[in-house]
């Protein structure tokens, strides 16, 4: 399948390429950008005009919840959403219902994401079995059978000499430990700690539960030298330390979530339990140097943190409800928003959701590797068309995951998808 996109303008992130251009594609790869061969005869044209061609999002949170055989429909729900969003590659957690601890449970789902042909699926082998902390997982087995690295998700490790052991193998075999930093015993309340929570009398999730956490994972990382990712940064302390860890030489990663990037404690309002996250939302400050943290490269990436949660488990009063919404559907629009309110280049809020995440997931790739997150001739043809001049409310209800429940419903959104290739084909448009 011969395809041209034409009269766009085509803009790569990683090379600051930015003009305008016809991209040509051919089965499943770029062989052209801007010089289109004259003997070039496509099968189908794609008109961008006054549309945005860029390389499609890689989104490293994205919780497809229960994957199993009798939970199908769910599984293609969220990887519509995914593309619909403009994600073409999703790298999803090991707390499905089974958990991903066997190999055969993982070649299961790759095997379901393959046939749906839509976004391309990148699973992490739990850590340990059924995420208990106490017996590690055969890593070399979920590796072969599809993993590019292993977490906890949200189940904090409580026994360090267990997690010292996971990443001295994981070291010894270079894989990637995938940690959210939070501290057991502290982090088990539903709002940030601070006077909003305390007014509410909402039990509080010190910054500590964060700082704590980094400072116990940052001596193991410089003892067994292992690969970390930090997942959902939180606070302004922990960007420091991460900086701090960084400047040293240590081999992390981090991400923050559009959550955190764009809400703080006070949007949780009266009790609105579509605002019960996790990592919760802290103050203004926190806020702050998360995006601070994120243009300067201290974080490396922006995720939806996607967590598709029913009606009955919302339904309740905040501090009971699950914590979590859904986000795939709305990554792309909420950089660009940020992009527009912190006035930074369109090419550096593109960046850290295309190929700033590729890199976090680096050779795990596979053939891929070399051009995710990228538009090059040669490279794959995972592309997003989205229009920058559209204007869209959040309606809950007509988003495409089973999950419709998310803080930005109402909210008034820059940026609409109208087109995703994901391997050459076309795997959505509007």
């Amino acid at each position: 399948m011969k395809t041209l996109i034409k009269g766009g303008r085509v803009i790569d992130p990683a090379s600051e390429f930015d003009e305008k251009a016809d991209l040509a594609l051919v089965d499943s790869a770029v062989i052209a950008i801007k010089n289109i061969a004259n003997d070039f005869i496509p099968d189908r044209i794609i008109d961008a005009t006054d549309c945005i061609v860029m390389p499609g999002l890689v989104d490293l949170a994205v919780r497809l919840r229960e994957p199993g055989h009798e939970h199908e429909g769910m599984l293609a729900s969220e990887m519509a959403a995914a593309v619909a969003g403009g994600v073409t590659s999703v790298v999803c957690p090991p707390d499905t219902e089974p958990v991903l601890d066997e190999a055969g449970l993982v070649e299961m789902l790759r095997h379901r994401a393959e046939q749906l042909q839509l976004a391309r699926l990148f699973p992490l082998g739990a850590l340990t079995r059924n995420l208990e902390g106490e017996v590690l997982t055969e890593m070399m087995h979920l590796t072969q059978a599809g993993c590019i690295g292993f977490s906890q998700a949200e189940v904090p490790l409580a026994n360090t000499q267990v997690m010292l052991r996971a990443l001295q193998y994981a070291s010894t075999f270079g894989y990637t430990v995938w940690l959210r930093p939070q501290e057991l015993h502290l982090g088990k309340g539903v709002a940030a700690s601070g006077p909003l929570a305390t007014r509410l009398g909402l039990s509080g999730v010190p910054v500590a539960a964060e700082t704590i956490a980094l400072h116990t994972i940052f001596e193991l990382v410089r003892s067994t030298r292992a690969r970390v990712h930090l997942c959902r940064i939180s606070s302004a302390a922990g960007v420091a330390l991460v900086r701090q860890a960084k400047a040293e030489g240590l081999p992390i990663t981090c991400d923050v979530s559009i959550n955190s990037l764009h809400l703080t404690d006070m949007d949780i309002g009266y009790f609105d339990s579509r605002m019960r996250l996790n990592p919760p939302l802290r103050q203004q400050r926190d806020r702050d140097a998360l995006r601070a943290g994120l243009v300067d490269g201290t974080i490396d990436a922006l995720v939806s943190d996607h967590t598709p949660v029913d009606e009955d488990a919302k339904a309740l009063p905040f501090a009971e409800s699950e914590p979590g919404a859904t986000g795939l559907e709305l990554l792309l629009s909420l950089a660009y928003k940020w992009a527009q309110d912190s006035g930074i280049a369109l090419h550096q809020a593109l960046g850290v959701v295309t190929h700033r995440p590729a890199a976090v997931v680096g050779s795990a790739l596979g053939s891929m590797a070399a051009s995710a997150g990228r538009l090059v001739a040669g490279g794959a043809a995972d592309i997003c068309v989205f229009d920058p001049k559209a204007v869209w409310t959040v309606e809950a209800s007509a988003l495409r995951s089973q999950g419709h429940h998310t803080p930005f419903g109402g909210y008034e959104l820059p940026g609409r998808v109208r087109a995703t290739f994901v391997g050459g084909k076309l795997a959505y448009q509007a």
